[in-house]
């Protein structure tokens, strides 16, 4: 199963790294370091991951997908992943994370972080939730891990946490991943938007199977029922004697937002010499437009989308996921 690593972050910040490195691989040397989104945690990363080392076999090999047991990630309960449900009050996660036979070729170090503010993290009341911080989190990662020069993957902010890393510290960073992230700015009414709906949320649900419906169904941001995103909310909540409540401080996810939504990101990323692949779902937040905009801008950049995928491509769809990702990575590691 995955396990625990505790690194310090930027100002002293207690984060929770998670190895999903499989048992008969390297546990030393450069690696991958996968990077969530706001709201999210390193467990979102579990179904990609597990793509990715079943795919270690042999190229074009097809994954196989995750044996559940007990409640289904669609279902009532969470996506067993190895990694325990933050918060009060929330039961153990056992499923193992794959392990990798004999068979298979080498897999690199393979880690997601729980990011300040998220999942196992610190949430400090007073900390700092900037950029800044968050970049130096990532690099502090990297360098007490030894997982450098790493291969960055990151979702959504997470995405830019990257690639604001690989544009800062050119020396930790091998190759990137930008999975459905805007280089554009978003501006005011984005951030007003957002204040708003979070204030929308029935906190506290009154099950978890509540708030599976609530983000997959009822929320009035869903525009069809996605059961993909309903258990994506429900994995980040935690049980309180009054119900369910999420394991982040909405304000929080509101400062860390502020700190990024009123400005435009291209020059950082126009700095990232590395090679860069830029995932887009055909449904998600970044457009194509933009996403073939930031490939030009970047010095080493290419590009690729899954159809039918919305903003949460690696979550929803792990197995059109590795495909798009699979050959990139396959390039870049093995180099």
């Amino acid at each position: 199963m995955a396990r625990r690593l505790d690194v310090t972050g930027a100002d002293g910040v207690r984060l929770a790294a998670w190895d999903f490195t499989p048992g008969s691989a390297p546990q030393t040397g450069p690696g991958v370091l996968l990077l969530h989104g706001l709201m999210g945690h390193a467990a979102h990363w579990a179904p990609a991951i597990d793509r990715l080392v079943a795919a270690g076999t042999r190229p074009g090999a097809e994954a196989p997908g995750i044996a559940l047991t007990g409640p289904g990630a669609l279902g009532p309960g969470a996506l067993d992943t190895g990694v325990p449900r933050p918060g009060p009050g929330a039961p153990g996660l056992t499923l193992p994370a794959p392990e990798a036979p004999s068979a298979r070729r080498s897999h690199p170090r393979t880690v997601a972080l729980d990011q300040r503010g998220h999942g196992h993290s610190d949430k400090p009341a007073a900390g700092l939730f900037t950029r800044e911080a968050y970049v130096a989190d990532a690099a502090a990662v990297v360098e007490q891990l030894g997982l450098g020069p790493v291969t960055l993957i990151g979702h959504s902010m997470g995405a830019l946490t990257a690639w604001q890393l690989a544009a800062e510290r050119p020396d930790l960073v091998h190759a990137l991943v930008i999975c459905d992230m805007r280089a554009s700015a978003l501006g005011a009414a984005s951030q007003r938007e957002w204040r708003d709906w979070f204030r929308r949320w029935p906190v506290p649900f009154p099950s978890l199977d509540a708030a599976r419906r609530w983000f997959g169904e009822e929320d009035p941001w869903v525009e069809r029922p996605n059961p993909a995103r309903g258990a994506f909310f429900a994995e980040v909540m935690a049980e309180h004697p009054d119900g369910w409540r999420p394991v982040f401080d909405p304000e929080q996810m509101l400062t860390s937002r502020e700190t990024w939504v009123h400005d435009a990101h291209w020059e950082s990323l126009a700095q990232v010499r590395c090679p860069t692949l830029v995932l887009r779902g055909l449904d998600g937040e970044l457009g194509r437009a933009e996403a073939q905009e930031m490939v030009r801008v970047l010095p080493h950049g290419v590009y690729a989308e899954i159809p039918d995928a919305g903003h949460l491509l690696h979550y929803e769809y792990p197995d059109a996921w590795r495909e798009a990702v699979g050959p990139f990575l396959n390039g870049v590691l093995t180099s």
